[in-house]
């Protein structure tokens, strides 16, 4: 059983780090194959994962961790294309800075969209991973809120796999 909880962790850290891992998936199929392994250690074994993982985005997002250079933008001479791309994003940052302001207004705000994304996966729990840390939303309440909802995701997803199946099959 540790061994199995002990993959577990590590397959939720992976799917933190890499959207095209699916924990859900994994947990599913661990629970229809090794019925025997807790529910509850599931769960907290996977919300442990997943947060650990989503750490690495949010202290990126927050500009405490320094990314590597090829991650970074360097000055390219100008195309068609570029030019084009250039505009696309500067819509895009034009509304994440509008969001950003928003979420510095009201922080509460920011920890119920980020508790509630953490339970249901809507908004995307990546994206609010990163807008969490954009707005430096308080360590403590990201802690608390990803690690409690994704608890309450997983359980359960490993107390009733049956009920979630046709989500994804």
């Amino acid at each position: 059983m540790l061994v199995w909880l002990s993959v577990t962790l590590g397959v939720a850290f992976g799917s933190a780090l890499l959207p095209l891992i699916s924990v859900e998936l994994f947990l599913l199929g661990l629970v229809s194959q090794q019925p025997d392994i807790p529910w509850l250690a599931l769960g907290a074994v996977i919300a442990v994962g997943q947060v650990a993982g989503k750490l690495i985005y949010y202290f990126a997002a927050r500009g405490s961790l320094r990314l590597p250079g090829f991650l970074h933008l360097r000055d390219r001479p100008p195309t068609p294309r570029r030019d084009r791309w250039a505009l696309r994003t500067k819509r895009m940052r034009a509304g994440l800075e509008r969001l950003t302001e928003r979420c510095h207004r009201h922080p509460r705000w920011m920890v119920g969209t980020y508790g509630v994304s953490s339970v249901l996966g809507l908004p995307p729990f990546m994206a609010t991973t990163v807008l969490a840390g954009l707005v430096r939303m308080n360590l403590t309440a990201f802690l608390s809120a990803g690690l409690i909802g994704r608890f309450i995701r997983f359980s359960a997803m490993a107390a009733a796999p049956a009920a979630f199946t046709g989500a994804f099959f």
